[in-house]
């Protein structure tokens, strides 16, 4: 009798071990999905507040537009100083285009900081990123607009 209890004990003990592993796992499993969630909305949300701050707006000029030239999305990269000096813009051709553009950074007021020129020679229907690189002084500044001419 005392082998048949002590035999249930022992079962009793190691099933119940058994689940409380088992919730242990999942409280834990559930506390990283938690944590992924979190460190995946935090890192949406600063990349969010990091675009709207930025906020620079590229401004084609009309001769620019007749001639069949748009752009798509853009970005600023930085060089090896730390300068925001690199433009990469998608520009789409849609009627052939052989010259080349200005691009003009202008600050948030009006003054002029930074010019550099571009050559495309593309046909209708091209469409692609390219880099505008600025003098190294030149550090594109946050609500800067960017003037293609």
């Amino acid at each position: 009798m005392k082998k048949i209890i002590a035999a249930a004990f022992a079962l009793a003990v190691a099933f119940s071990c058994n689940n409380v592993k088992e919730k242990a796992r999942n409280t834990i499993n559930k506390g990283g999905e938690t944590v992924g969630e979190i460190a995946t909305e935090f890192t949406e949300g600063v990349t969010e507040g990091v675009d709207r701050t930025l906020d620079n707006k590229i401004v084609l000029s009309e001769s620019v537009k007749a001639k069949g030239i748009s752009t798509g999305k853009f970005y600023i990269e930085s060089d090896s100083l730390g300068k925001d000096n690199k433009l990469v813009i998608y520009i789409i051709n849609n009627k052939d285009f052989s010259g080349s553009l200005t691009f003009k950074v202008i600050d948030k007021k009006g003054i002029e900081f930074g010019r550099q020129q571009l050559v495309i020679n593309n046909k209708a229907g091209a469409a692609g990123y390219h880099d505008v690189v600025f003098d190294p002084r030149t550090n594109i500044e946050v609500k800067s607009t960017i003037q293609i001419e």
